[in-house]
């Protein structure tokens, strides 16, 4: 009779078993780049509230191949939904400001144009974007319009051939430094999206200062004054709000695993610290109340990997829903934002410092718990899945 494996307090379920070997190189790939590139800077880019050098670590994310990675052809490397999924983890295990400056850039402006797109769009912008070498972002929220995309005030006209784009988007991940935008627009047709390269006259897009998460991020405003586009600017195959929520339902699909690397950093340094801080004569984790926060902790973050796991899988077998990632993406960044409080108090006042990745992940997370859809917004997705009844404008 074989013996049972060993318990591993960072794997309890033993969820790595339900991974393949490809699945594991890509996870190791982007972990060991993120513990290079990224881990032993970001406290101080959180600190000055920037992302320095952020197209050089665009044209390596793009070497790596995590750009676009779950897109096929144009230079895409064509992963599963799963190890999308592990990089995204990996990537938010380091800072939730990094795996946005991915899912921005491959799930929502990539992802657009590939889905959407003409032949020749796609020719002329996935190879660059999926190298790095060009940097995208997605303009849908505006000032005035959030949760409700359908009340957008960004217009564009007709112009004989061309289109004349005019109005503003805020709250825009990669925004002043991208090359590009995909911008969604009332037309007389119903919604649209554009392609919009950013050196087109009119095209501005000032960063958003005085942020207190995702600091180490570039977040922007888009200011589009009278945009003059060609008629092939607009993507041909995205009519109506189905375009941009079918951009962001494979986004939110990244955040389902993405939060869990925020969880699983913040878990991992309170057990550390737990081991190894002593009060009343020993460590805190021979404390009970300690071990329960610990064991709640473990318990939910490993929850939420395996149901990221699972819609993985039901995305790889094309037959993931959409309430289905309302599902995960609910669950898992309300559990994540938990797992990171609680950390933080058994870090005490340790906690709030930089010295420590606790604040900052927390931080970070209240702006992953609403931004994609709020958590209040999920739950009416799922509330009108469940009971057949619309409530969004009750």
């Amino acid at each position: 009779m074989s013996s049972l494996p060993a318990f591993d307090a960072h794997d309890p379920l033993g969820l790595d078993d339900l991974l393949g070997d490809e699945d594991r190189a890509v996870r190791d790939t982007v972990r060991s780049w993120a513990a290079d590139r990224v881990l032993p800077y970001v406290a101080d880019w959180y600190e000055r509230g920037e992302l320095p050098g952020i197209r050089e670590l665009a044209r390596e994310l793009g070497s790596i191949g995590a750009l676009g990675m779950s897109l096929t052809g144009y230079g895409c490397t064509g992963a599963s939904a799963v190890q999308y999924g592990l990089a995204c983890l990996e990537l938010e295990a380091a800072d939730s400001g990094i795996r946005s400056l991915v899912s921005v850039q491959g799930s929502l402006a990539m992802y657009a144009i590939h889905r959407f797109g003409s032949e020749e769009q796609k020719q002329r912008w996935l190879p660059s974007m999926a190298a790095g070498e060009v940097i995208g972002c997605f303009g849908l929220t505006e000032p005035d319009h959030g949760s409700d995309p359908g009340g957008m005030r960004t217009y564009a006209k007709r112009d004989g051939s061309d289109w004349v784009l005019t109005g503003r988007k805020m709250w825009i991940t990669n925004g002043s430094v991208a090359g590009v935008a995909v911008v969604w627009a009332r037309t007389d047709e119903g919604v649209r999206g554009f392609v919009v390269p950013t050196d087109t006259p009119g095209f501005s897009a000032p960063e958003i200062k005085h942020k207190l998460s995702l600091r180490a991020s570039v977040t922007s405003e888009l200011v589009l004054d009278e945009v003059r586009l060609p008629a092939d600017a607009v993507l041909p195959e995205a009519q109506g709000l189905r375009g941009p929520l079918s951009c962001l339902s494979h986004a939110r699909y990244g955040i389902v695993w993405g939060s869990m690397g925020a969880a699983r950093t913040c878990f991992e340094a309170a057990l550390s610290y737990a081991t190894e801080r002593e009060q009343f004569g020993k460590p805190l984790a021979a404390f009970q109340l300690t071990q329960a926060k610990l064991a709640d902790m473990a318990v939910e973050l490993h929850k939420g990997v395996l149901l990221a796991h699972h819609l993985g899988r039901r995305m790889d077998a094309g037959r993931l829903r959409p309430e289905q990632i309302s599902f995960g993406k609910l669950n898992n960044t309300r559990e994540a934002i938990e797992i990171c409080r609680t950390a933080r108090t058994v870090l005490g006042a340790n906690g709030i410092s930089l010295e420590y990745p606790v604040m900052r992940h927390s931080t970070n997370l209240e702006s992953v718990l609403t931004y994609e859809g709020t958590v209040e917004m999920h739950q009416l997705v799922l509330g009108k899945a469940l009971t057949g009844v619309d409530a969004f404008r009750g």
